[in-house]
């Protein structure tokens, strides 16, 4: 057998950094947490994104799947809020970063493919217009879809009213309501009950508010 010319070291010959084990603990606690598909592919992006100052794809906690999905296309609530989290500050951005995100999580391009399809994204795209969209996927109707809006939006913890702006949630809803066909006076009437509510939550809104029995059908075929 040959022998190696190279050097030989010992622990005491290799530096450390201090903060390595947290690193390596935190990211053991991220793959948990996550349960990424590809842990390959996702430890790359974890760490090209610290190394980024950018926020890594991690999910806040583990996720069980949901049943009321339309189809399976892989994405979940807690996938689409990590997306969100890495996005959300761009507001305009490049078709290809979404992807790029989107890869790093495994999921299946077919399914971006034609969400960008329905939203006509070429080129670049508002994230929020996109955040609608995979939203819609997630949810059997439009309330659910702006439900999960809030709860990925708000700033209230987990469990909370799940507030977001009324200016923010009317944004959605048009967007999603000019995509459903659905009519302006319709959207109007909505709004119309809504008001009272919205004047006394100092122009906040949360999901019981527009879920409330009364509350016209945010969309009248749903």
């Amino acid at each position: 057998m040959p022998l190696v010319n190279d050097p030989y070291y010992c622990h005491e010959q290799i530096p450390i950094p201090p903060a390595f084990p947290d690193i390596l603990k935190q990211f053991t606690k991220a793959a948990i947490r996550t349960q990424p598909k590809d842990v390959l592919k996702w430890s790359h992006a974890y760490f090209r994104a610290l190394a980024n100052s950018e926020p890594p794809p991690v999910k806040d906690r583990l996720e069980v799947p949901i049943s009321t999905q339309k189809i399976d296309t892989g994405l979940t609530p807690g996938l689409l809020r990590v997306l969100n989290n890495q996005l959300a500050a761009l507001k305009t951005i490049p078709v290809t970063v979404i992807e790029e995100k989107w890869k790093d999580l495994s999921l299946p391009m077919e399914r971006f493919q034609e969400l960008c399809r329905i939203g006509n994204f070429v080129g670049t795209c508002e994230w929020r217009h996109f955040l609608a969209i995979a939203a819609s996927d997630l949810c059997a109707t439009l309330a659910e879809t702006l439900k999960l809006i809030c709860e990925l939006l708000t700033s209230d913890p987990e469990g909370g009213p799940a507030r977001i702006s009324f200016e923010t949630w009317l944004d959605f809803y048009r967007y999603l309501g000019k995509l459903d066909d659905i009519s302006d006076a319709h959207i109007n009437h909505v709004i119309t009950y809504l008001t009272f509510d919205i004047a006394s939550q100092e122009g906040m809104i949360m999901p019981r508010n527009f879920m409330h029995p009364e509350c016209p059908k945010l969309n009248p075929r749903d």
